[in-house]
């Protein structure tokens, strides 16, 4: 009797030992197929984009990835979730060579979401700014125009009578998805002149400031120059004078489609709220988007007497001349002509 139970145990000994021997198989070949799955370089050779929705799940995404040819397996995909635990970021995501399921995991926890770039120049105006995002492939131009005026609300606070954006649309390069709207455009662009008004100190009579800070930007590129051509203007307002400022006079031509890229004659009598040879005072709002020197410029302009300048990009010299009376203004416009003929101009 003992024999046999001895027996017995030998027998369930060794059919224990077959068994672990074969989980162990089992196991092993599972984990080298995994391995296999997660660290063998996989997936598209020409730009695939996959997008992941807030909220999506981690088989959800898995799918995703899987569907578009980017991994082999989303339950590799899943398994590296249990182990790693990252937060999953939504986004675009761009894929155009082979890469292990580990890299597009770690892509994907870091949000190495796709953007493009969107550069807008200083002294860019709403029209400028709609024809660069068309450009760029970020919507139509006149969609960018539309929320230009829908989303005027978000400077309702710091400028109440503002009908559109213009002005407050900080000259930057950003980058955005492929589909953002032209809401979010608009809300990041505020965003950054908020900051950047904050770091300037803005922070009260923000039309009457970025209105001349518009000026000064259409006037001069010279930075150097800019507070004297702020201290023009405000001299000017501050004698009831007409600022008779040309971008002023095209900005109100360009919003009636009537800019002929020329000022003629006829222009300068045409009665806008813009023409400010007409009109003494600021225009009605902004007419271009300022950058840092110049809104600097506009809240710290140069204490001086002058109330004329013959603007540094009709100088024959490349750089802009002031002066106090009209009498002198009028030499060196003479001056001006004189040097141009020379040159070989007109």
């Amino acid at each position: 009797m003992a024999r046999r139970r001895a027996k017995n145990k030998r027998k369930a000994g060794r059919a224990g030992i077959k068994l672990l021997t074969a989980l162990f198989v089992v196991a092993l070949a599972a984990a080298g197929g995994a391995a296999w799955l997660l660290l063998t370089p996989f997936g598209p050779t020409t730009e695939t984009f996959v997008e992941l929705k807030p909220g999506s799940s981690t088989p959800t995404i898995g799918k995703a990835l899987e569907n578009a040819g980017v991994i082999q397996s989303q339950y590799a995909f899943d398994l590296l979730r249990v182990f790693k635990r990252n937060t999953l970021r939504a986004g675009e995501y761009r894929f155009d060579h082979p890469a292990t399921a580990v890299q597009v995991y770690s892509r994907i926890a870091r949000g190495d979401v796709y953007t493009r770039a969107l550069t807008i120049p200083e002294g860019s105006n709403i029209f400028d700014i709609a024809t660069r995002v068309e450009e760029n492939g970020f919507g139509t131009r006149q969609s960018f125009l539309n929320a230009v005026v829908s989303q005027a609300s978000l400077v309702s606070d710091i400028d109440p009578g503002a009908r559109s954006l213009e002005g407050y649309l900080f000259p930057d390069t950003y980058r955005f998805a492929r589909n953002v709207k032209p809401e979010q455009i608009v809300a990041a662009m505020v965003k950054r002149f908020r900051a950047v008004a904050t770091q300037l100190g803005l922070n009260s009579n923000f039309h009457r400031v970025v209105t001349i800070a518009s000026l000064v930007e259409r006037e001069t590129a010279v930075d150097a120059e800019r507070p004297l051509v702020a201290s023009v203007f405000q001299n000017r307002l501050r004698k009831n004078m007409p600022l008779m400022t040309d971008p002023s006079l095209i900005y109100g031509l360009e919003l009636e489609g009537k800019w002929r890229g020329t000022i003629y004659q006829s222009d300068l009598k045409r009665d806008t709220a813009y023409n400010s040879y007409l009109h003494a005072g600021l225009p009605p709002s902004p007419i271009a988007n300022p950058g840092i020197p110049s809104l600097r410029a506009a809240i710290n302009p140069a204490n001086t007497d002058y109330l004329y300048f013959v603007a540094a990009g009709a100088n024959a010299q490349g750089h802009s001349v002031f002066s106090a009376t009209l009498d002198e203004h009028n030499r060196e416009v003479a001056g001006y002509r004189r040097a141009l003929k020379k040159a070989g101009g007109r």
